[in-house]
């Protein structure tokens, strides 16, 4: 059943997915430009910028900063997406802004703005409303076109991860999508990027920062310190996600923080530690019990994701019981290259509401990639799939892995 927000943005969503600023620039003008009352650091990449956000927000909420957040998409419900110290927007209050936002928008228009134009609209006239010391800004696709980038001077701009994502609209190379991502960097404004970021990539980012006269920074990732800790300078903290991914994305968060110090004196080492242990960033690497059963859930979605979730799953040492669905524009065979070894098991499954991958033809495209799979079955439904593995399942050799889609994992979340 379609919830009242929904129902606000219905109309919008046949738009789909159009890059450009001049709608956005347009009806923020209407709102009264708030994203000018806003102090932002902004966050662009192919993968880590959620965590990235969630680590800056927490971080400067456990401050006593008033922070707002913006991240896309959301698991479970639109108000996820723009959060107030680290607590969602009231669903009565974000219907009052996009009810207000809604009336003023054109329609039939050529300056008729996307759902997503609309959503990130709302977080910035509520972020302007609730005066907020900070917010944290993710981009939600490239970076140069994206309606979060309409901010002149970001107190900085975060870069996380290149990797081959979204290349129908980005481009094809990696020097292409670096371009888009590196779109965020504003003249004289500092910029902080990942050391792991690919050479190809870097020249990209670093030609760029230089034209704009823009401070660069190469964070590099921390050192592992036992199981769940890590180092960085002279801070050591525990790390509350999982996957080597976040000794990078701690790090940039870290150094965005000792970079803004002297503007926000209460991030001191101490809490900036507490801050990055309480963090919270559901459906990423993240484990649940399930019918008496461990499963761990994934929203690992690109090539780059998948690497990073198959390095987490084979110190367990288990044959994986993979449960897939994936959208249609995926790279589904760079995903299963990374994901599939001999004798796993997969199952497939359709990511419901959105545009997604056909099941049995993505189960023939994985026996072609991993002919040695022990198993390869599809289901109309993930719980269908969920109450056909589990019984079978034996936790002590083997371990279901749900990924694919963030919307599924999401689906799985909400319980259908």
């Amino acid at each position: 059943m379609a919830s009242p927000i929904d129902e606000l943005l219905l109309p919008f969503r046949p738009f789909g997915v159009n890059l450009g600023l001049e709608r956005i620039k347009y009806l923020l003008e209407k709102l009264g430009n708030p994203q000018e009352k806003v102090s932002i650091i902004h966050v662009a990449g192919s993968n880590g910028k959620g965590s990235v956000c969630a680590y800056l927000s927490s971080i400067f909420t456990h401050c006593g900063y008033k922070t707002g957040r913006y991240t896309s998409p959301h698991l479970l419900d639109w108000t996820e997406r723009i959060c107030l110290n680290e607590k969602p927007i009231e669903e009565a209050k974000l219907i009052e802004i996009l009810g207000k936002i809604v009336a003023i928008v054109d329609g039939d228009s050529e300056k008729c703005p996307t759902l997503f134009e609309i959503i990130t609209a709302a977080a910035w006239y509520y972020f302007a409303l609730e005066s907020v010391d900070i917010a944290i800004m993710e981009v939600g696709l490239g970076g140069r076109l994206d309606a979060t980038n309409v901010c002149d001077s970001p107190l900085a701009s975060i870069i996380t991860s290149i990797s081959r994502e979204h290349w129908q609209v980005l481009g094809d190379s990696i020097a292409q999508i670096a371009a888009e991502k590196a779109g965020i960097i504003k003249k004289n404004c500092p910029v902080l990027a990942a050391d792991s970021i690919p050479l190809e990539a870097k020249e990209v980012i670093a030609k760029k920062a230089e034209k704009l006269q823009a401070p660069l920074w190469w964070i590099p990732p921390a050192i592992r310190k036992g199981h769940n800790h890590a180092q960085y300078d002279n801070l050591v903290y525990k790390l509350p996600l999982a996957g080597d991914s976040q000794l990078q994305n701690s790090t940039l968060a870290i150094a965005a923080c000792k970079l803004l110090q002297p503007k926000y004196p209460r991030l001191t080492p101490e809490n900036i530690t507490l801050g990055i242990e309480k963090t919270q960033w559901p459906g990423r690497i993240q484990w649940l019990t399930w019918q008496n059963t461990p499963i761990l859930i994934d929203g690992a979605h690109n090539v780059e994701s998948a690497r990073i979730l198959r390095q987490y799953v084979n110190p367990l040492r288990k044959e994986i019981l993979w449960l897939i669905g994936m959208l249609n524009t995926k790279d589904h065979a760079g995903i299963f290259q990374e994901l599939l070894h001999p004798h796993d098991s997969l199952y497939l499954v359709p990511v419901p509401d959105h545009n997604t991958a056909d099941p049995e033809s993505l189960a023939i495209l994985a026996k072609q990639i991993q002919p040695h799979l022990r198993q390869v079955k599809t289901y109309p439904e993930l719980f269908t799939a969920l109450d056909a593995i589990i019984p079978h399942c034996q936790p002590t050799t083997q371990q279901i892995v749900i990924c694919g889609s963030l919307y599924l994992i999401g689906y799985l979340l909400r319980g259908g």
